[in-house]
């Protein structure tokens, strides 16, 4: 694929496929959640929530 320079920013957007799942993360201070969807846009499954510990992520 050839792009012109200034829609070098859709390169990794346009190459998503049948075959991607997106996972957004929301990071906040004491929770973060993440939410994941098919290359269509349509929500898989219930957002995870998760906290950030001394020893790591705790998941819940």
């Amino acid at each position: 694929m050839k792009f012109k320079m200034q829609n070098k920013h859709n390169q990794p957007i346009e190459v998503i496929s049948d075959k991607h799942l997106v996972v957004g993360v929301d990071i906040a201070q004491q929770t973060h959640v993440a939410r994941a969807v098919n290359y269509s846009g349509i929500v898989v499954g219930d957002p995870l929530s998760f906290e950030m510990m001394k020893m790591g992520l705790q998941g819940y």
